[in-house]
């Protein structure tokens, strides 16, 4: 047996006590910065009207498509709302973009029409549930058109989970109608009152598209944000990038003026940090006749986020980033 003398004993002690407290000094000034607050996200989303593929030069489909794909490239985004995209058009777009999956529905039914498609980052996010409506006198009618519109017009929605927070929100995505006043008007109005019977579980919601309105010139555009239904990211974004141009530019590029026809619209405890007119062309070709518009928004942790109750369909039975067959 090893003995220790009681001084060499008490040397001892306090040279481990001593040791002891300098490596938990060492350990609390070397502690990493606190994590952010669980469940809140960051997104980049946008709106862009894809112009419809066509064969004519100059801005035919072939010609635009390598242009469209780095666009897509470049801006970056987590969620793509498109309009106008026809299906073997979407299905190019989705072969050039490996990183993104979609769903859409053809406004006449299947895979015939345009589509309101919607692109999501396939590693980020996981569609829910998804559905669509038509806007007219019966939206559950497939291609119905009841206010005067030569073409049908439609709604497609998703309810996405972000797969590293588990934090849930809606997406609807829409086209209005180009001609018609009534037929914009009564698709806003439509869209304001269908929302609440679907988000009934608090979630925050996204309503992104080509409205063929400004925000100043007709009803659609009050129908929507009065009394703080829906907010204008733009409006509500402290920074504004390429303000001053026109949306849709039909094929000219950075046109000045106030033509802002593609919007944006957040509802529910959303942040916008940015805001920004897309301008990209490559060698004197655009991508398509609109610019897209993107925004950078932000979820805060906590609010009504987590998973909800009453899915009444799950996007992961079939294939959600392949509209149904015709």
């Amino acid at each position: 047996m090893i003995s220790v003398r009681p001084a060499r004993a008490l040397w001892l002690v306090a040279t481990l006590l001593l040791a002891a407290w300098f490596t938990a000094g060492c350990r609390s000034a070397a502690a990493p910065e606190p994590a952010p607050e669980a469940g809140a996200i960051s997104l980049t989303v946008a709106t862009f009207n894809l112009r419809y593929a066509g064969a004519k030069p100059p801005n035919s489909w072939p010609e635009r498509r390598p242009v469209m794909q780095e666009c897509f490239r470049r801006l970056d985004a987590d969620i793509i709302s498109t309009q106008e995209g026809l299906y073997p058009q979407l299905k190019d777009i989705a072969a050039d973009q490996p990183g993104y999956d979609w769903i859409g529905l053809g406004r006449d039914g299947g895979s015939r029409g345009e589509f309101m498609a919607v692109f999501y980052r396939r590693a980020r996010l996981e569609p829910l549930e998804f559905d669509h409506f038509w806007l007219s006198d019966t939206p559950e009618v497939m291609a119905s058109a009841t206010w005067g519109n030569s073409n049908r017009r439609m709604v497609t929605w998703v309810r996405f989970r972000e797969r590293a927070t588990g934090r849930e929100f809606y997406v609807f995505n829409t086209h209005l109608d180009h001609a018609k006043v009534l037929a914009r008007e009564k698709g806003a109005a439509l869209i304001r009152e269908r929302i609440p019977r679907i988000v009934t579980n608090g979630l925050p919601v996204l309503l992104i598209g080509d409205f063929n309105a400004t925000p100043a010139g007709e009803k659609t555009y009050p129908i929507l944000t009065e009394g703080g239904f829906f907010t204008d990211a733009w409006v509500a974004a402290p920074v504004r990038r390429n303000e001053g141009l026109n949306t849709f530019h039909d094929f000219r590029g950075a046109v000045k003026g106030d033509f802002r026809i593609d919007w944006i619209l957040l509802r529910g405890p959303w942040e916008c940090r940015s805001a920004e007119v897309f301008v990209y062309s490559r060698d004197g070709q655009f991508p398509s006749d609109h610019h897209p518009v993107a925004a950078q928004l932000s979820l805060p942790a906590g609010g009504a986020s987590g998973r909800s109750r009453g899915v009444s369909g799950d996007a992961g039975s079939g294939n959600p980033g392949s509209p149904a067959a015709p």
